[in-house]
């Protein structure tokens, strides 16, 4: 049997990420015995480069288009995971099985900041969210996605708290350091603001304004209508704007569908 079968083996029984110690563990006799009868028994540290090699083998095959699971590095071990192409059929699959795991919004609130802040005291963790959030500790401790780091050194001494393997598991991350940085997430929050932004204002027929011309438009009576347009430059406050438009009874001579009478201390300008 090759190294790299007995590799992928173990790492597809592994319910959890298995490290590279333990693989070498568990191959080494085998390693060594099949070394002897080539070139000599081997040191720790050949029987380690045999296995990373064999692993990183493992891992360019796995990665091939016709397979449709990989070998992927989960919070420093090796685990065996259906690639993202996959993912429709399996979500409908794992649908089918059983319901998934979900955490309330305060929860992933409050998760999210540590992950961010940890270690981190729930006074702190407070203060970012603006509620008490001592009580989505205990929900989170319960889903052993943090735990206590101790206590930090200040009055009180309260007790800090950051995330666990089962966290780097839940979410399919290497390390905390594969989540995305408060620049990129500010720039997704900006642009998800102004996606939602601009069809609001296209939807509410905003007036265009440009070097302060201010231009609106609106229906007056039946068949008239009515456009105000103000010179470009600041308007004077004694001045206003009157619409007058034409009704049934009467019709103004010569005149556009709508005209824009200004009327400034009492006169009248056409």
């Amino acid at each position: 049997m090759s190294l790299k079968a007995k590799l992928e083996a173990l790492v597809y029984a592994a319910e959890m990420p298995v490290t590279l110690d333990q693989i070498v563990q568990l191959v080494k006799d085998s390693v060594i015995a099949e070394a002897g009868q080539e070139s000599g028994p081997l040191d720790d540290a050949e029987v380690k480069s045999r296995v990373r090699v064999a692993l990183e083998e493992l891992v360019a095959e796995f990665g091939a288009a016709d397979h449709g699971v990989e070998i992927r590095q989960v919070a420093g071990g090796y685990r065996m995971s259906t690639k993202p192409e996959q993912h429709d059929v399996v979500r409908a699959f794992a649908k089918s099985l059983k319901p998934p795991i979900r955490l309330s919004l305060p929860a992933l609130e409050t998760l999210a900041v540590i992950a961010y802040k940890q270690p981190v005291t729930v006074p702190e963790i407070s203060e970012i969210r603006g509620v008490d959030s001592g009580g989505v500790i205990a929900t989170l401790l319960d889903r052993k996605l943090i735990t206590t780091a101790g206590r930090k050194a200040v009055i009180g001494r309260p007790i800090l708290y950051k995330t666990t393997k089962e966290f780097l598991l839940r979410f399919g991350l290497k390390d905390v350091y594969e989540l995305p940085s408060m620049e990129e997430f500010e720039k997704l929050v900006a642009a998800q603001f102004q996606s939602d932004l601009l069809p609001a204002e296209t939807e509410e027929g905003t007036p265009a304004v440009d070097g302060g011309i201010l231009a609106t438009e609106g229906p007056v009576g039946e068949e008239e209508t009515a456009k105000v347009v103000a010179a470009e430059g600041a308007i004077r406050e004694e001045e206003t704007a009157e619409i007058v438009a034409a009704n049934d009874d009467e019709h103004l001579p010569d005149a556009q569908p709508s005209e824009v009478v200004a009327s400034h201390s009492g006169e009248r300008h056409d």
